[in-house]
């Protein structure tokens, strides 16, 4: 009985906000000293926006990855963690510009994203076909068989859809902006209304 009194106490403490306050202090501390040490290696940090809370993380090299809610946050942390460091922190100070960039896009003050990207998750052709999109301006549509085309391989078209359902950075790297020739939206990170909603707002 007192064990469990002792663990509802302590839930209702952390829950105040002394330590609510306490604890993101001493987060700040760990993020500051681990920078200072070069102990990070991928930074992270989540953001909302009119297609949900996303997932923002960084290498020192640049933007690496940026994922939707339905994606699963935690499993997109232990897949960076198994693919590129498993010295991973929560830091929202690096990825400061990436939000802020995210937020213009999304108030439409923004286009074009002058983000550095690390593009390591990506290899081969699909990492040619990923740096290919940014071409592709904003508000316009491209086809699978277009991009096909563009990067030299006009028979390719399956693995064109394949590289833009796997984008590990969506939105920023504008794989929603190509549809399938009949104009039907295909698969996409985010799902279909997400896809929806990015399109309708570069339309409007």
């Amino acid at each position: 009985m007192n064990g469990n009194r002792n663990d509802d106490d302590l839930v209702a403490l952390a829950s105040t906000p002394v330590a609510a306050g306490l604890l993101d202090r001493l987060h700040r501390q760990l993020e500051q000293q681990a920078e200072a040490a070069g102990l990070v290696d991928i930074a992270y940090t989540t953001v909302d926006s009119p297609v949900g809370k996303l997932l923002l993380a960084a290498t020192p090299e640049g933007l690496v990855r940026v994922a939707y809610a339905s994606e699963d946050h935690d499993q997109v942390l232990e897949a960076l963690g198994q693919k590129l460091s498993p010295r991973i922190l929560r830091a929202p100070k690096r990825l400061d510009e990436a939000a802020r960039e995210i937020d213009e896009y999304f108030a439409r003050s923004r286009r074009t994203f002058d983000l550095p990207l690390d593009l390591s998750l990506s290899r081969g052709f699909r990492r040619l076909v990923q740096t290919h999109l940014p071409e592709i301006g904003y508000g316009e549509t491209r086809s699978y068989r277009d991009m096909a085309e563009l990067v030299g391989s006009p028979k390719a078209v399956r693995a064109v859809g394949t590289a833009c359902a796997t984008n590990p950075l969506p939105i920023v790297v504008p794989c929603h902006r190509v549809l399938r020739s009949d104009g039907t939206y295909g698969g996409y990170i985010g799902g279909t209304a997400a896809k929806t909603a990015l399109l309708n707002l570069e339309a409007a």
